[in-house]
């Protein structure tokens, strides 16, 4: 009977065993004490201190950041068995008190000035900071006080800072960061889809959103995901694309935006056959309250612009985190380019409502106005560019505005409030599509497949109420027959623009050729500086009125992501994504 007894155990240890020498030792050795490419994992607190149920939870979700991969493809109870052998291994660990000074809890109260609390700053989609602490006078004294790297090169994230936390995302994970340290508080992580197109497949994601417990973001196949603000674990989860749409190739990689009760979020894929469309959902719980597509259906407002076939994947993405206007409760939100972009035969018309910034109601996301600025688009001309929401005196007058400076080489002053175009002036050197923006509104179009195709992107911009200037990182680029243009290699410039003629005020020429997907954004402050990222390895800071470089730092990786600054503890600090790290300045 013993001996029954004894081979029944060894066979059970055995079949524990298995799935471990199976998968897991090549990283953690044979005896699960570790290898040069992994942990230990037997005799290890960490291990020890978890239930099998946390251990097959853990298997499952992976640690992507860390270089685990995820186990949601085992089967069930191969899953159940491998947790089971992390267990036992761990039966005699001895656990030594937790430490009273390990990373603390995170708390949060009312908002304080100096917080950064959304993906601009602000509602407005204006990245200018009223925090003056640093100032011309001593930015040069400005230094790196930490760097939090995240194992993806081409971070395109904007840290959201409030309470002495920074919250940032890579591809599918998000970061709890103490403000004085860059230390971890914790992390949210999930394997990256497979099958996905465009900006989604490679990782991108450029921020969070918070409100009171909650933090909010996309995941890289359109999923509305609620975490705790405190631990980082799950609250809720929510498809963002409908049943009838899940067959179109979706993504996502914008941070969402909060409006009132409301989480406010758009998607990608339009250059690859979706249907767009802007959608909210209740903070407390992620129900969806409505969706405003982006292109119509039969029977639709707009669909007289498609006078081919029913762009039933028409395009019009959504993936730039949008504006809000508290004061007449009006949501402003960019849509992007017509689907196929480059071949028009079936689709003869405006094509409504792309290219666009629309005008929403945020209760019942209705369209109060739109105005578009690329009609039947034939060269990517996404309108996704920041739609920057300013009060001040125009020519004059008190006026409630809009600043767009698009990717068609127009910079727009629109009157927020109906959608006029009050100013429409070239802010490149070289635009042959179109000859200028007439009075009604409507590009005077020569050439629909002319230059440029890229003048701007979705990168910040930023209006400076000390300067009366607009600051855009524009790039000159003209490529395609016919050859021999100055501009053919391309040329990135930092432009300050007045706002009442369109003038160029002044430009600073930015080191190196023009790389794609480098798009890297400004942020002007009080302090008289306007900040912006060099996309071929740097971060400047220049005075405001001249365009005098004041202070840089090389970084030497590709800059795509956009600053910006909060204050802790009574000091200013300035942060930004630079290629793989996240790092944060201080003086």
């Amino acid at each position: 009977m013993i001996v029954i007894l004894l081979l029944f155990l060894f066979s059970f240890h055995a079949a524990a065993q298995q799935p471990f020498a199976a998968r897991c030792t090549g990283c953690h050795g044979a005896d699960a004490r570790g290898t040069a490419q992994g942990p230990g994992l037997a005799g290890n607190p960490r291990v020890a201190r978890l239930s099998i149920g946390e251990l097959r939870d853990y298997l499952q979700r992976g640690n992507i950041a860390a270089g685990m991969p995820s186990f949601k493809d085992l089967p069930a109870d191969e899953l159940l068995a491998l947790a089971r052998y992390l267990r036992r291994i761990n039966n005699d660990t001895i656990l030594t008190p937790l430490a009273s000074d390990a990373a603390p809890r995170i708390t949060w109260g009312p908002p304080q000035p100096g917080d950064w609390l959304t993906y601009n700053g602000d509602d407005s989609g204006n990245r200018y900071s009223t925090l003056n602490q640093i100032t011309r006078e001593n930015v040069a004294s400005l230094h790196v006080k930490w760097v939090f790297p995240i194992q993806h090169f081409g971070l395109e994230t904007t840290p959201v800072a409030a309470d002495g936390v920074l919250y940032v995302t890579g591809p599918n994970q998000v970061f709890a960061l103490d403000a004085l340290t860059g230390a971890a508080l914790w992390q949210y992580s999930r394997p990256q889809s497979r099958g996905l197109e465009g900006d989604a497949s490679l990782g991108t994601n450029r921020g969070v959103a918070l409100r009171e417990d909650k933090v909010f973001f996309v995941t890289d196949n359109a999923r509305l995901v609620a975490l705790d603000r405190a631990t980082g674990t799950l609250v809720w989860e929510r498809p963002m694309v409908p049943p009838s749409n899940m067959g179109q190739p979706y993504g996502g990689t914008a941070a969402p935006l909060v409006v009132r009760d409301l989480v406010v979020a758009g998607v990608a894929g339009g250059d690859h056959g979706v249907r767009g469309f802007v959608a909210a959902f209740q903070v407390s719980d992620g129900e969806l309250v409505w969706r405003r597509w982006t292109v119509p259906a039969r029977g639709e407002p707009g669909i007289e612009s498609w006078q081919g076939k029913e762009p039933a994947g028409g395009g019009g993405a959504t993936w730039l985190t949008g504006s809000y206007d508290a004061a007449s409760d009006t949501l402003y939100w960019a849509t992007g380019n017509p689907w196929p972009d480059g071949d028009d035969r079936d689709r003869p018309g405006d094509n409504l409502f792309t290219n666009c910034v629309l005008a929403l109601d945020p209760k019942t996301g209705e369209i109060k106005w739109h105005y578009q600025f690329t009609p039947h688009d034939l060269k990517d001309r996404d309108a996704m560019e920041p739609n920057v929401l300013v009060n001040t005196t125009w020519r004059g007058t008190p006026s409630k505005l809009l600043l767009h400076a698009d990717r068609n080489g127009f910079f727009y002053v629109l009157d927020r409030t109906s959608g006029k175009v009050l100013l429409a002036e070239p802010f490149l050197r070289r635009i042959d599509w179109a000859s200028k923006i007439g009075a009604d509104g409507r590009p005077v179009v020569t050439d629909p497949r002319g230059c440029p195709g890229d003048a701007a992107n979705w990168d910040s911009t930023a209006f400076s109420p000390l300067t009366h200037l607009f600051y855009v990182m524009a790039l000159e680029e003209c490529t395609g027959a016919p050859t021999g243009y100055p501009d053919q290699t391309g040329q990135r410039f930092l432009r300050a623009l007045d706002i009442e003629t369109g003038r160029l005020v002044w430009e600073t020429p930015q080191p190196g050729p023009a790389r794609a997907k480098s798009w890297g954004g400004v942020l002007a402050t009080a302090g008289g500086l306007v900040f912006y990222t060099e996309p071929n390895g740097g971060f400047a800071a220049a005075d405001q009125w001249s365009g005098r470089m004041l202070w840089r730092l090389p970084t030497n990786v590709r800059m795509k992501a956009s600053p910006m600054t909060f204050l802790f503890r009574g000091r200013q600090y300035v942060a930004v994504a630079a290629g793989p790290n996240i790092m944060c300045l201080g003086l």
